[in-house]
């Protein structure tokens, strides 16, 4: 039957389920959880066209694709805020399955959203040992400590992941990296890993602010001020905010080369914007002091 099913005729069902799960569900429903639920809908309909025969007998599609199916649909339930409905899906996976490290890594994200951080850690950790390989589990689980000031297992568990060359995103483990080598102490280590960062992606943001702030508190102003006009370009074209760091990372740099009408203006949207913010007072005593 899967022979005679068409490239195009496919797609027409994949179109047509998607618009009927948007229109049944309305606003309820994302369009990528609509996206993964037709998905999967078109690969079990065409999964009852695509069988073989031994002695007479259907045989079903297998297990591991159906745990598989179970996983994504949990991914497309967390991203809509789902949680009971992703819980049901991961434990439907579960089910089949009980040493699916992916399935132990949804259900880690779940109970961390949820904020029940133990039974989120010893998820992650479950996943892990199920597959050491598993760098997505890694990367949240990293992200997950880095929230918690647990710096240095964060930064043992992105180690792990910067050496895998096949993660997608990993310029973004890079930076973590860097993030979690600063909160430890160790400058030359994060300067290394933001600057490995952006050779993988040029794009980052959080890269060149931290090269930048690195740079001047060494006192290499020309360089600071270098990584602080990639940090200007990499806001401007992805269209984001300043933060207080950032604005005051820009009147110190601009400071020293006297840009007067730099500081004044990145001065008033720092106290505008925040003016009960750390930076904003750190800014204040600056300005007292000179």
């Amino acid at each position: 039957m899967l022979n005679k099913l068409g490239g195009s005729k496919q797609l027409g069902i994949r179109l047509q389920v998607m618009l009927f799960l948007e229109f049944e569900f309305g606003r309820s429903l994302s369009r990528k959880l609509a996206r993964v639920l037709a998905v999967l809908l078109l690969s079990g309909a065409l999964s009852c066209c695509v069988t073989t025969t031994t002695g007479g007998f259907m045989v079903d599609a297998s297990e591991e694709r159906a745990a598989t199916d179970y996983i994504q649909l949990a991914l497309a339930y967390f991203d809509n805020r789902d949680m009971p409905g992703a819980r049901r899906h991961v434990n439907n996976a579960l089910d089949i399955d009980n040493r699916i490290s992916d399935a132990y890594m949804v259900l880690a994200m779940i109970f961390q959203r949820e904020g029940d951080l133990d039974l989120a850690d010893s998820n992650y950790q479950r996943a892990i040992s199920l597959d050491k390989d598993n760098s997505s589990a890694r990367n949240n689980y990293a992200a997950m400590l880095f929230s918690q000031e647990r710096f240095r297992e964060s930064y043992e568990q992105l180690e792990r992941v910067a050496n895998d060359t096949s993660y997608e995103g990993r310029s973004l483990v890079f930076e973590g990296l860097g993030r979690s080598a600063l909160r430890l102490g160790r400058q030359e280590e994060a300067k290394a890993a933001f600057q490995r960062a952006l050779q993988l992606n040029e794009n980052l943001f959080i890269a060149p602010l931290e090269l930048a702030l690195i740079y001047f508190d060494q006192e290499d102003y020309p360089r600071a001020r270098q990584y602080y006009q990639n940090y200007l370009t990499a806001i401007q074209f992805l269209q984001l905010p300043h933060t207080p760091r950032a604005l005051l990372a820009g009147i110190q740099i601009e400071g020293y080369f006297q840009n007067k009408e730099f500081v004044e203006n990145f001065s008033l949207v720092l106290s505008t914007l925040y003016p009960t913010s750390p930076e904003y007072q750190r800014f204040q005593r600056l300005s007292d002091a000179n």
